[in-house]
């Protein structure tokens, strides 16, 4: 058994296993190369908010270690000192006695130093004839030492944050550019498409963008963002691609604007016993244009609705109100329910509405309810199909991920 290794705070300071575990783990005698002290302060500078320091504290450890002598850790060296709490006081810039005994406390916390209290709680050293510190009480540096590896990972740990936090900035603004840029050479050049829709997209997607930023944030909204500028990318090839402007309602996105389209009530077939008498086919006034997501976009967001289809295939927006006919009565919404989305949204965006519901079945128990109430959100400007669509995008990339790793 080893002894003489551990020694408890004095007063009323309490013991804890931890601080018994990190002595201990401090008593290791192997031979250590030696160690430069203010690298190792560098470094827990770099680190400090891993280790739950605040700079005050680390003005206390540097106040400290201006009381070793050296400017190496080497094993076999005595490396306690014993200030008083006025000498670290004024070498720490003037900090007063409550912050200094607060900061201490939290880097013996840190685990970064170890307190070797006497009997009377005064820190003061024993000498030999020679003048030689034979034993001294105050706090022991050599957990640094020891730690001197461990700290430089982490230091190396936020350097790389760091870079990875600058590349995502750097990305985000360029991605940012682009559809600016992109947006503005659309309505410039008269290019076919509901740009304006585009852009109340783009600035949803900016509005996520909190004014403290981190690097989980910013490559969330990055995500969306590319998804975003690659749609705006693929309509513009594709107006390039197509000359004749006849052809325009093959393109993949195309949103029908004709308010005499065909009823999606009339595609349901066998459904007129469930429409109530009153519940007739209300078309859009002509004034009214419904603003749609572009198909494609809308079926990466919600692939299920695939399952539902003729053929499995989808390929224009007359295919997809019929199936989501038919996901209707899957889902058990009634046909009152999707009659007013269809009033208020326009027949398309209600469509994708109820694509996004399938999409997130197994989390709702009432289809016909939150449908209702995306209906009522609508209706006062409350609500957007734009970030549901690019959420889903987002989940459905990360399930890719996971079933490719």
């Amino acid at each position: 058994m080893r002894t003489g290794l551990v020694t408890t705070p004095f007063g009323r300071r309490p013991m804890t296993l931890a601080l018994v575990k990190g002595q201990l783990q401090s008593s290791d005698d192997r031979m250590k190369r030696p160690v430069e002290k203010w690298k190792v302060f560098r470094d827990i500078s770099e680190a400090r908010q891993l280790l739950g320091l605040h700079d005050r504290a680390l003005a206390v450890l540097d106040a400290l270690l201006t009381f070793h002598p050296k400017n190496e850790f080497a094993a076999g060296d005595r490396l306690v000192v014993f200030p008083s709490n006025a000498q670290l006081s004024v070498r720490a810039h003037g900090i007063t006695g409550t912050t200094l005994r607060r900061h201490l406390a939290a880097l013996v916390e840190a685990g970064l130093i170890h307190r070797r209290d006497s009997p009377n709680g005064k820190r003061y050293a024993h000498r030999g004839h020679g003048g030689q510190i034979e034993e001294a009480f105050g706090f022991d540096l050599q957990p640094l030492m020891l730690r001197a590896a461990e700290l430089a990972g982490l230091a190396q740990q936020v350097a790389a944050e760091k870079i990875r936090f600058k590349r995502a900035k750097e990305a985000l603004t360029l991605c940012r550019r682009d559809i600016r840029k992109l947006l503005t050479a659309a309505v410039e050049d008269g290019v076919q498409g509901d740009w304006q829709m585009m852009e109340e997209l783009y600035a949803s997607l900016i509005a996520r963008l909190p004014r403290s930023l981190n690097r989980f944030i910013v490559e969330s909204v990055l995500a969306d963002l590319e998804v975003l500028r690659q749609e705006i990318v693929n309509r513009l090839e594709m107006q390039i691609k197509t000359e004749n402007p006849d052809t325009n309602d093959i393109q993949n996105g195309c949103h029908i604007q004709n308010s005499d389209s065909e009823s999606i009530y009339e595609l349901e077939h066998g459904s007129e016993k469930e429409l109530e008498a009153k519940s007739e086919p209300t078309k859009l006034k002509q004034h009214e244009t419904p603003r749609t997501f572009p198909l494609s976009m809308v079926l990466r967001a919600c692939p299920q609705m695939l399952d539902y289809a003729s053929g499995g295939q989808i390929g224009n927006w007359r295919d997809f109100i019929g199936t989501a006919v038919l996901v209707r009565s899957m889902l058990g919404v009634s046909p009152s329910a999707y009659q007013q989305a269809c009033e208020v949204m326009g027949q398309e965006n209600a469509a994708v509405a109820l694509a996004c519901i399938l999409e997130r079945a197994g989390h709702i128990n009432s289809a016909g309810g939150y449908l209702r109430d995306l209906t009522a959100r609508a209706g006062r400007a409350e609500f957007s199909l734009g970030p549901m669509l690019m959420a889903l995008m987002r989940a459905n990339a990360s399930e890719g991920l996971k079933r490719t790793g």
